[in-house]
């Protein structure tokens, strides 16, 4: 359970809310010069950065989804999985461009072991919304959000819905309400209005100004205890590869 958007107003603003099983998933804050992320342990004993933001704006996210059969992951060349196409995002080893191009010439599918949907964003706010085996949309307008099901094929997904489970609703009546300007503390107003309690509570949730270079962040639905962390060196003009 995750929710994600991305707003375009007077400022590039991105909020996440990370909600998972901590029987599941083991996880830190990681905060490096040129990262902010959520480090996830996996089973090569590295923490990887599947959720994050790099100080040239690029911000990734991964969402749990039901899979598809059309997005299993494939072990050949011709593929390239989810998980690596967004880490490579977030460690600014591809650009939003890069991530175009391998949309056109290579098949994105699943990890090995987890089924998920992502949402890359850059310093100009362009927003790309991937689901594996079914595709990928570049958003536009005035806002992007994804939560845990297609957008792109809601039906394929519609049967898996939790009941009860309105954040996508909830969160793109609060969207909507917003014009040119949207402040840091009304994304942490969306996330607090669907943050997750229970087996799958949400455990850390942030928001990155791009006009401040800075990731504001809060754990375990502690929207009151809000820390920020600023990138160290300034970003430079256009997009960056490292």
């Amino acid at each position: 359970m995750c929710t994600r958007f991305v707003y375009r107003g007077d400022n590039i603003v991105t909020g996440f809310n990370f909600d998972i099983d901590l029987d599941v998933w083991n996880h830190r804050i990681i905060k490096e010069e040129d990262r902010f992320y959520i480090g996830i342990l996996r089973s090569d004993g590295l923490r990887h950065s599947y959720h994050g933001v790099n100080r040239n704006g690029n911000v990734g996210t991964l969402l749990y989804v039901h899979g598809n059969p059309a997005g299993a992951y494939e072990n050949a060349d011709a593929c390239m999985t989810i998980a690596d196409l967004t880490e490579q995002f977030i460690q600014a080893r591809l650009c939003f461009d890069d991530v175009l191009r391998i949309l056109k010439t290579r098949k994105i599918v699943y990890a090995a072991d987890a089924s998920m949907q992502a949402v890359l964003s850059d310093c100009r706010g362009r927003t790309l919304i991937i689901e594996p085996g079914l595709g990928s949309r570049e958003d536009t307008g005035r806002y992007s959000l994804m939560t845990n099901y297609s957008l792109l094929a809601p039906e394929s997904t519609r049967p898996f819905i939790v009941p009860g489970d309105d954040r996508y609703e909830r969160a793109e009546r609060l969207l909507k309400e917003y014009g040119d300007c949207f402040t840091v503390e009304d994304a942490f107003s969306v996330l607090q209005s669907v943050r997750q309690e229970g087996r799958w509570a949400t455990r850390v949730s942030f928001v990155y100004s791009l006009k401040e270079q800075t990731v504001y962040y809060a754990e375990n639905n502690h929207f009151e205890e809000v820390k920020k962390y600023r990138f160290f060196r300034p970003c430079e003009k256009g997009e960056i590869r490292i």
